[in-house]
């Protein structure tokens, strides 16, 4: 088969796959699931995953960095949050902790598991992982101050019994949040946006690869890829909550805790930053992979606080988002480990390992608190 024609099918299955998940959406919303509609609708989510992180590539590459990884990363969380939401106006006290489990699972699948993979991958393949420790360390910051203010400080504050803001804090914590992450998008596209490129061996920003030689896409192909880029995340967010109910059965069924499900989910909906990180890392361009989790983790924050906080007028019972000893044991280990593999812009297979076993600390307690 010539390369050409591989193209061709890759480029087919990339438009339809989107589609024919979202059509297996929208056949499905809202009906119980049997095993064989799970099993379809597992296979779609699939395929959808694999088609968003090609048309992210896609994009990116009319766009280049930072703009790339911000596209993907804000088009999943903007769609998250809808979803998050959406769950909330109809689950009353069921769901108080629904934002907080959420928030924080992105936080340590992002800050760990994305991170850690992504140096393991780039270590193996060139003996160190190369970064920009200036942009880098400016996102952690970012990450760490916000997950502070929202998922911290709420167990400590007193205005309201339990791990609970009063409405003035709420307002407080999402107007920051959001200023926060205007700053930073700020930054990291405008104003130091060399800090935010790709390396070379030589520390010197702006490093190409064997991608940066292709012709890049025309307009129209960048917004036909941005179109079925949304499209697909909608379908994997949506087809993520199809499956759920098979999920909190099957946990449920087995004695787990009701958090594993919420863990599940996550990890299903930042698949396609998952996969788009390693295959930046595998290319030698670490920054790229560094700027998906960590832009993750700060749209995360940034848009979902605010967005429930705008919610929380309509939405009836508690809002709980403080978190408790274990997992604010984890946030500190996490920050404090970041720090330290992020200063000097180099990392080795042992910073990889360091962060994996981190996340899979968090996804055991998840799973055995």
């Amino acid at each position: 088969m010539s390369s050409s024609t591989a193209g061709g099918l890759a480029r087919q299955w990339t438009t339809w796959g989107p589609v024919v998940a979202a059509v297996d959406l929208a056949l499905t919303w809202g009906r119980d699931l049997a095993g064989f509609g799970v099993a379809i609708a597992a296979v779609c989510l699939f395929a959808a995953v694999l088609a968003a992180v090609h048309h992210a590539e896609v994009v990116a590459h009319r766009v280049g960095e930072p703009y790339g990884s911000l596209v993907l990363a804000v088009a999943v969380t903007v769609i998250e949050v809808g979803l998050i939401v959406t769950l909330m106006a109809g689950g009353g006290e069921k769901t108080a902790t629904y934002a907080r489990d959420t928030v924080f699972a992105a936080v340590m699948i992002t800050c760990n598991g994305i991170v850690g993979l992504s140096l393991l991958v780039g270590a193996l393949r060139n003996r160190i992982a190369v970064f920009n420790a200036e942009g880098s360390g400016g996102a952690l910051a970012t990450v760490c101050t916000l997950a502070t203010m929202t998922l911290v400080l709420p167990t400590f504050t007193t205005s309201h019994p339990g791990p609970e803001f009063s409405g003035a804090q709420l307002a407080f914590a999402a107007v920051a949040s959001l200023a926060l992450y205007g700053v930073f998008v700020a930054v990291q596209t405008v104003r130091h946006r060399d800090y935010f490129l790709p390396v070379s061996r030589e520390g010197q920003a702006g490093a190409e690869s064997e991608d940066d030689h292709a012709d890049p896409p025309t307009k129209q192909e960048m917004w036909i890829s941005l179109g079925l880029l949304v499209l697909a995340l909608v379908a994997v967010v949506g087809l993520a909550k199809l499956i759920s109910p098979t999920i909190e059965d099957g946990v449920e069924s087995a004695g787990l805790p009701k958090a594993v499900v919420g863990v599940i989910i996550a990890l299903m909906v930042l698949l396609p930053e998952t996969l788009a990180a390693v295959r930046a890392a595998r290319r030698d361009r670490m920054q790229t992979s560094l700027n998906l989790a960590y832009g993750s983790a700060i749209a995360s924050i940034g848009l979902t606080i605010p967005s429930i906080a705008l919610a929380s007028i309509w939405l009836s019972g508690p809002l709980i988002l403080g978190l408790g000893a274990v997992h604010m044991v984890l946030l500190v280990l996490t920050a404090v480990v970041s720090a330290l593999t992020v200063v000097p812009g180099r990392a080795t297979l042992l910073q990889g390992g360091v962060h994996l076993s981190i996340f899979a600390a968090f996804v055991f307690l998840s799973f055995s608190p």
